[in-house]
């Protein structure tokens, strides 16, 4: 079967062996290899047979295709199995302990016995209850007095908002429903005008804003609202949070400002109403932060009383309200819209924070309002506040100055040096501005101790004043290379009593524009600059 030769060399199966032993003496009596030694070498390993003819394990070359054998286990495998007993033991016992444990618990709720450790967590949680029941109590305390000494000071309520109601932003019912007492409505009646083939037709007319309510004195109840609100008004009628309908004055305005305060008679409002109305609350609008919630309230449209939510978009936005005349404004996106004007931008304590002006705000442009910071408004509703009642006199008995003048803006000031007014472009005849001394090239800065920055401004205040009035007039007169201020008492007359009618604005037929364009033909300006052009008289109208 095998050839006896030393040089023999045998492959098997891919594994190659080395040359044969040349020990080959000896022979076996058992087994197929009779006749041949029982130990066996083949390069550098050898392996041998046993009595039996079954080889013994001695060590192993192989080649990269030969997989290693797999030694059997010796100890491993009993201290491996003796290892998992023991962790299946401990599991089960946690098990066991858990569910008894559970089981108990639940018992012990059902029948009330005690847990342990339960009661330090109940003992904390009652301590920790009654310091908050005693935190609240002492807030309604406080809240109570601050309410009583209001209530002392003033006949009237002023609003006032828990901080507990700031909670939840989203949620502004509680807000909403304390200050919306000193919120009002405005209707502005007034006499629309036009020209239809050059027959002038007029009617009656009415338009809507807001307001609220800012404080009152011994006869009137105080509102502030926005000038262009009650613009060109034959009458004013406030709208209270019961629907009761009051008539209202002028108490006093700031057109420049776009500010306005009108008064309410407390002897026109009934009791019903005094009990339910409220007096706001002015905040702070210097400490505004940037995406602070914000309210609007207003008669949006016309359609009454609406509630509309955003946040402060931008703070000191500034904003161009006319041309060359800026302003400086609060900015949300909460929706303000015609009729929202003159109202109140509200924060979450119940605070006003701006007069919302929907005449800032674009046609075309979303989410983007406007409102007047109430720190800058605040010291000009003061003042209006305390000044005298005015009540408009019929278009019958007003009183004229006698002149045809323009507005003066900031951009001719800024370019000519002309100061901030109403340039008079003419003078009437045999009026009471003539009569007085105020010349053609002066320019009104104020009239009866209020200052005038328009020419609408001098005609809104006129209004109130019936001919036959004796009032102190300001104007700047050019010297030289200056201006210089000159003080006259003018008799107001009758618009039939000066020939060239009544104050008007100055401009060719058909024109509305009361901007003074530095055109008019008057004394030198100063730098050297005049004004040259033709003289436009007034039209009368």
């Amino acid at each position: 079967m095998y050839e006896d030769d030393k040089n023999a060399q045998q492959s098997t199966n891919g594994t190659s062996y080395g040359q044969w032993n040349a020990n080959t003496s000896g022979t076996t009596n058992n087994g197929p290899y009779s006749g041949y030694n029982q130990n066996y070498s083949y390069g550098q390993n050898t392996y041998s047979y046993n009595q039996n003819g079954q080889p013994t394990y001695g060590t192993y070359q192989y080649n990269a295709n030969t997989q290693a054998p797999v030694m059997p286990p010796q100890n491993g495998g009993k201290k491996k199995h003796t290892a998992a007993k023991v962790i299946a033991a401990i599991c089960i016992l946690a098990l066991v302990v858990g569910g008894v444990g559970f089981a108990y618990t639940a018992v012990a709720d059902r029948f009330g016995l005690p847990v342990p450790g339960r009661e330090e967590v109940v003992e904390n949680t009652e301590q920790e209850e009654a310091e908050e029941l005693a935190d609240t109590q002492k807030e309604e305390s406080e809240t109570e007095d601050t309410s009583d000494v209001a209530k002392n000071d003033s006949s009237i309520s002023t609003t006032t908002v828990s901080e507990t109601s700031m909670g939840v932003v989203t949620d502004v019912t509680a807000v909403v429903e304390e200050v919306m007492p000193a919120m009002v409505m405005i209707h502005n009646n007034y006499t629309a005008s036009a020209s239809y083939f050059g027959y002038v037709q007029k009617e009656e007319a009415q338009a809507s804003g807001s307001g609220f309510i800012v404080g009152e004195n011994d006869t009137e109840l105080l509102i502030a609202t926005n000038y262009h609100v009650i613009e060109g008004a034959d009458s004013l009628e406030v709208i209270f949070t019961d629907d009761s309908t009051v008539g209202a004055v002028v108490k006093g305005t700031d057109s420049d400002k776009d500010l306005a305060v009108i008064a309410v008679m407390l002897d026109d409002i009934s009791s019903e109403t005094k009990d339910v109305i409220k007096i706001a609350t002015l905040g702070d609008s210097n400490s505004l932060k940037l995406g602070e919630p914000a309210i609007a309230i207003g008669n949006a449209l016309g359609y009454g009383q609406s509630v509309t939510t955003g946040v402060i978009s931008a703070v000191n936005r500034e904003i161009e309200i006319e041309e060359g005349v800026t302003g400086t404004f609060i900015q949300t996106d909460a929706a303000i819209n015609p009729g929202n004007s003159g109202g109140a931008l509200i924060n979450l304590k119940g605070e006003v924070i701006g007069i919302n002006s929907n005449k800032l705000g674009g046609q075309y442009v979303d989410d983007m309002g406007y409102a007047i910071p109430i720190s800058d408004a605040q010291p000009i509703i003061d003042k209006l506040m305390n000044e005298e009642t005015k009540i408009k006199v019929s278009d019958e008995d007003r009183g004229y100055i006698g002149i045809s003048g323009v507005s003066v803006t900031a951009e001719v000031e800024a370019a000519y040096g002309i100061p901030r007014g109403v340039y008079v472009a003419e003078v009437s005849r045999d009026g009471g501005a003539e009569a007085a001394g105020i010349e053609k090239g002066d320019v009104i800065t104020e009239f009866d101790g209020e200052e005038i920055t328009s020419m609408d401004d001098l005609q809104t205040r006129l209004q109130f004043y019936a001919a036959g009035t004796t009032v102190k007039i300001k104007v700047m007169r050019q010297n030289g290379a200056e201006y210089v201020e000159e003080e006259y008492d003018v008799t107001l007359g009758h618009a039939a009593s000066t020939h060239g009618g009544q104050d008007s604005n100055a401009g060719e037929e058909g024109e509305t524009s009361d901007q003074y364009d530095g055109s008019f033909q008057q004394p030198a300006i100063p730098g050297g600059k005049n004004g040259h052009g033709s003289q436009s008289e007034g039209n009368g109208g």
